[in-house]
């Protein structure tokens, strides 16, 4: 069995103004540092031996700190979990999203569609599950796993079978593979 604790990055400006960022690099403000400290205090004790973070650099930096705080080498990328592409909607909030693009917002909340340039649903969720099982594949002992909101929330509800809630910064959840699924904790 294999253990990943699964992380949110910290917050960016960004997320504090409530835009989608998608594959637009926005980096941590002062409080995601401080939500990366806060979450390499709650990995203390738990044996994580690796980092691993998407090529976007909101979620390396938030690695990078864990890795410095727990003395562990600095991560590695995987690129297959950067956030999905958000098309027409990346920079702007959602209330803006409504305004600007109707249709495509009440498909987008529905998820019936990805938006305009937007990553379809489907593609992101086995994008995620490849990069998990290829990390779980390579680690001996638990590993942080550092990705996105909107990736890990489509990943997560697929796993689960159910909806839940948007996940906020340094948020972690739990998640073993044992060589054939995963299964997940909070």
């Amino acid at each position: 069995m294999r253990r990943m604790m699964l992380a949110r990055h910290g917050q960016t400006s960004w997320n504090a103004l409530g835009k989608l960022q998608g594959h637009t690099d926005i980096p941590l403000d002062e409080i995601g540092r401080d939500q990366a400290r806060a979450l390499a205090a709650t990995l203390t004790g738990t044996g994580v031996r690796t980092v691993w973070t998407s090529d976007l650099g909101r979620a390396q930096e938030t690695g990078s700190i864990v890795a410095s705080i727990l003395g562990l080498p600095q991560p590695r990328t995987e690129p297959e979990l950067r956030e999905r592409r958000f098309g027409v909607f990346e920079g702007l909030t959602r209330d803006e999203c409504a305004a600007q693009h109707p249709d495509a917002w009440q498909a987008w909340l529905s998820r019936t569609s990805a938006p305009p340039g937007g990553e379809p649903i489907d593609e992101a969720v086995r994008r995620m599950r490849r990069a998990l099982v290829r990390i779980a594949a390579r680690e001996e002992g638990p590993a942080l796993v550092v990705s996105h909101g909107g990736l890990m929330r489509l990943w997560l509800m697929d796993l689960l079978g159910t909806q839940i809630p948007l996940i906020a910064n340094g948020a972690t959840f739990v998640i073993d593979h044992d060589g054939t699924a995963f299964r997940c904790e909070r």
